[in-house]
């Protein structure tokens, strides 16, 4: 089964929410906790044991590990192999983005099977086109793994790039629209069993789409799953993200952090509000 597939299902029987894993000094403070390399793992390890089972989709942003260097990278291996060996899928919000060598160098560190930092899942900016992630892309459906590719952040810095127009076919197709339409192409033959290669009818290549983003790109035809981060804290709603998506709502996953975070350092505490969340977004 594909990564798609897998988010799916999983999204139907925990209820379709991406929650973050987001230690940075701030929450690590409000827990009571030092803003250290000890702190962040015990921060850390509360969120595996709160979500684990509990979330369709986690999401460790890799940044707030990095800054503690080696020590902070250690803690990422344990948290990501905790949660997946409860069966809860996990996403690494690296947005790594490269060409050749090196972007599969990225794709081995965070996809390959075994590796310390093995995720079910990585973002990837696509900066340098979308065919210079083919490293990733193929990497991840080699093993039953997806990637997700930045298409409209809701920033104001992406979403005035990112609605600006290419030039190309009708003169109407924005940058945020280019790279979907180069997402759905990799989905293309997941509907087609006969094409070697084809997953299940959901594609392993997601986008991630802001919830508040002003003129979101059309994603009728991407045929695979779509992160959406600005529900919550950055003030957009579960319905706020179903419309911007515009597509059926299996394949739409709101992605919040601060507003399930707030409610730590209790274990216990996170999990009902996660799975009050995930209800909310059956």
């Amino acid at each position: 089964m594909g990564f798609g597939q897998k988010l799916v299902d999983a999204g139907r029987e925990r209820g379709r929410l991406c929650v973050g894993i987001d230690p940075h000094a701030a929450l690590l403070e409000q827990w009571g906790l030092p803003d250290s390399a000890d702190g962040l793992r015990t921060f850390a390890l509360t969120c595996v044991e709160a979500f684990a089972d509990a979330a369709a989709l986690v999401k460790p942003q890799v940044a707030f590990f990095e800054r503690f260097g080696s020590r902070g990278f250690a803690v990422l291996e344990e948290a990501l192999a905790g949660l997946r060996e409860t069966g809860t899928l996990v996403i690494a919000d690296a947005k790594r983005g490269d060409i050749g060598s090196t972007m599969a160098g990225y794709a081995s560190a965070w996809l390959e099977p075994g590796s310390p930092l093995e995720a079910d899942a990585v973002t990837l900016t696509p900066y340098l086109g979308v065919g210079s992630l083919a490293p990733a892309i193929e990497l991840a459906q080699a093993h039953g793994k997806g990637v997700f590719v930045m298409a409209a952040n809701s920033n104001p810095e992406a979403e005035a790039f990112q609605a600006a127009s290419l030039g190309v076919g009708d003169g109407e197709v924005t940058v945020a629209q280019f790279m979907v339409d180069e997402c759905a192409a990799y989905n293309h033959d997941a509907n087609n069993p006969g094409t070697e290669g084809a997953a299940d009818g959901v594609g392993d290549v997601g986008v991630v789409v802001g919830a508040t983003v002003v003129k979101p790109p059309v994603l009728e035809y991407l045929n695979g799953c779509v992160l959406m981060p600005g529900v919550g804290a950055q003030g957009a709603t579960y319905e706020d993200a179903e419309r911007v998506a515009g597509i059926d709502p299996v394949l739409v996953f709101p992605s919040v952090s601060r507003s399930i975070l707030r409610f730590g350092p209790d274990a216990a505490e996170l999990r009902k509000h996660v799975k009050i969340a995930g209800r909310r977004g059956d």
